[in-house]
């Protein structure tokens, strides 16, 4: 399995493209979507429950299926990710959708296996809950989108952004052991945005020491990149000069925001 996927151009026109497909995790998949101002798309979630993370533009996306019928107009707006919080749409299992552009549009399509039935959701960026994590050269801007206490069966999903030269999920954390209250298995995608698009970051995943199937791999972060994380610690930084962006979207057998493991070599560093 291929833990680093390098970013493709975005063509400016209607476009879909499976950046992680079915097969690929356990349970996340995850498509990038663009659309023309102008434009439509038709989707079905069949068994999966979807998020949709506006990155840019405006649109109307109509839902019908899952606990209800909803149609939200004119929702998004931020010119990209470094503009301020996302808006998220919440899409359940065993619906279709429609999404009709009213401007250039660009966003992550996030999915997870679920049973269960919901109602379609609007998370507006006025409401989702944003914290300032960490201190000094690993301060960091967290956007919680859909967290534990959002109506969903399995899928955790936000947003988080670097300052130039700064850390983030530092220290090194990970969650793929069940080991109550304090850790759940839970796999994780990061999708990387940078400013300026020429730049550039580092993400650092490792396994513990007792892992029998462990890995060590240092991977640069580019514009449109997206690294898996199945388990293991995954700390990352920006290159100097750089805003680093990601999206990030958690599913497992439990569901569990900040229930995690921080590796003990680490952890007194954020006390120093």
């Amino acid at each position: 399995m291929r833990r680093l996927i390098k970013g493709s151009s975005e063509t400016g026109s209607t476009n879909r493209v499976d950046v992680v497909p079915a097969g690929t995790l356990r349970f996340l998949e995850f498509a990038i979507l663009e659309l023309a101002q102008g434009d439509t798309f038709e989707g079905s979630t069949g068994s999966r429950e979807c998020v949709l993370d506006i990155f840019s533009g405006v649109v109307s996306v109509a839902v019908n299926g899952g606990a209800g019928q909803q149609t939200f107009q004119n929702v998004g707006g931020r010119e990209d990710v470094f503009s301020g919080p996302p808006t998220v749409v919440y899409l359940p299992p065993q619906s279709s959708f429609e999404i009709q552009a009213a401007s250039p549009f660009r966003a992550g399509l996030f999915s997870a296996p679920a049973t269960r039935s919901f109602e379609p959701a609007l998370i507006r960026s006025s409401s989702v809950a944003s914290k300032e994590v960490g201190q000094a050269t690993f301060k960091r801007t967290v956007y919680t989108t859909i967290g534990d206490s959002f109506a969903a069966e399995r899928v955790l999903a936000g947003e988080t952004l670097n300052l130039p030269g700064c850390w983030s999920s530092f220290p090194p954390h990970k969650h793929d052991r069940s080991n109550p209250p304090n850790e759940v298995s839970l796999e994780e995608v990061y999708y990387f945005q940078i400013r300026p698009k020429t730049g550039f970051g580092f993400i650092w995943t490792y396994t513990a020491s007792d892992d029998a199937d462990g890995f060590n791999n240092v991977f640069v972060v580019e514009n449109g990149d997206t690294v898996l994380l199945p388990k293991g610690y995954h700390p990352v930084v920006a290159a100097p000069g750089c805003q680093l962006h990601y999206t990030w979207v958690l599913a497992g057998e439990e569901r569990r925001y900040g229930a995690w493991a921080e590796d003990p070599k680490y952890a007194p560093l954020k006390n120093l």
